[in-house]
């Protein structure tokens, strides 16, 4: 049996994870979920799950929360640190890091100290402190597999090849709803017109960074540290269909492509299952029926951001923490209204450019780092 702590749980990742959990309980067992503070539908899920724990890390809602909507046999806890404590738990084996932003880095971290099974949903986790984190795994026998649907593409066709026979990856990105927007029209984009994705249903932040492609940005830094690639074996089209997951190109010319329908619980599952293929609940493709699969290159004048990740992927260091940072805070002022779209990655570059480059930073310092760029952006907007 399979234990699994899941963090986030509540979240769009927790729910696929769950559910994959459900499709497989002869092997699968949520030995933990955790969520900030929706403490009712934790309570719901530790009823369907019956959780060894249950954690709610926004400590402020000790006092609303209302125990006995929790199954008896079910321990409940309350911090952040209560998240870290679980990820190390001996009773549980994998650990899904569902947690979004750098909220999950500590959780992530933990579970690579005591040599957890991770499913890595998190990117920033690595967009953060991704050489510490891969030079920790090293050491503890921390086996990470990305849950990202891009990475984990990469993760599969990587398995056709020898490592050093790869000559690139290349991350496809659906485009978001701005797709063949100049950058004159996305100058009044908003905030509902920015939350519209046209294939994927995730939580607001992910689905905005989509918009301004900072999250493919950020794939692009999780992709060099996560399979120890050079910035230049990196590439990114732009993909309407989001069939197409991503590729890998070998030196003999051969590209490797995962494909399937737009649905988190595949890469889940795998990443729960590997290296094992089990029948799934995710949707398959039908291959009685017509598709138009589209590439296009990606337009860096009226995607700025991206431009940004190849820039933080070549730096490294610090820049990661302070691009990650700079752009959390970016888009919380967007959702809040008091930032335009066009300002988030405008932000971020200036923010990035402003702060004290570290090349070999300890994770204390990236922390202090996080919090630096975060109190920038509201400098900035000032």
């Amino acid at each position: 049996m399979n234990r699994i702590a899941v963090l986030g749980a509540t979240g769009s990742i927790g729910t696929s994870g769950l559910d994959v959990i459900a499709a497989h309980p002869h092997a699968l067992q949520a030995a933990a979920v955790t969520t900030h503070r929706r403490w009712s539908e934790l309570a719901q899920q530790a009823q369907k799950y019956r959780p060894r724990f249950a954690v709610i890390s926004d400590e402020t809602a000790k006092s609303q929360v209302d125990r006995q909507q929790f199954p008896a046999g079910t321990e409940l806890l309350f911090g952040p640190e209560a998240i870290e404590t679980v990820a190390c738990h001996p009773e549980v084996d994998t650990v899904l890091c569902g947690i979004v932003g750098a909220a999950g880095l500590r959780s992530a971290w933990a579970a690579v100290e005591c040599g957890k099974r991770i499913g890595l949903a998190n990117k920033e986790t690595l967009v953060v402190a991704g050489p510490l984190i891969m030079q920790r795994a090293a050491k503890t026998g921390a086996q990470l597999i990305p849950v990202d649907s891009e990475h984990s593409a990469i993760f599969q066709a990587l398995q056709a090849g020898r490592r050093q026979d790869v000559r690139r990856v290349i991350l496809t990105a659906s485009g978001g709803p701005f797709r063949g927007w100049t950058k004159s029209q996305l100058a009044n984009v908003t905030v509902a017109q920015a939350l519209a994705h046209p294939t994927w249903n995730m939580g607001p932040k992910i689905t905005i960074d989509s918009a301004t492609m900072m999250n493919k940005a950020l794939e692009i830094i999780e992709a060099r540290w996560m399979f120890g690639l050079e910035p230049d074996q990196i590439s990114v089209v732009v993909h309407p269909q989001s069939i197409i997951h991503s590729l890998v190109e070998f030196t003999d010319g051969s590209v490797i492509a995962q494909l399937s329908p737009p649905d988190m619980r595949l890469p889940i599952q795998y990443a729960l299952t590997y290296p094992e293929r089990w029948a799934g609940i995710s949707p398959t493709l039908d291959w009685a029926t017509a598709h138009q699969l589209e590439m296009f290159p990606p337009d860096l004048e009226a995607f700025p951001a991206l431009q940004l990740g190849f820039e933080v992927a070549r730096r490294g260091g610090s820049a990661g923490a302070v691009l990650n940072a700079a752009n959390e805070a970016a888009v919380q002022r967007f959702l809040e209204g008091t930032l335009t779209f066009c300002d988030i990655s405008r932000s971020c570059r200036e923010v990035l450019s402003a702060h004290n480059f570290l090349t070999q930073p300890t994770l204390s310092e990236l922390l202090r780092l996080d919090g630096w760029a975060r109190q920038e952006i509201a400098r900035w907007m000032a």
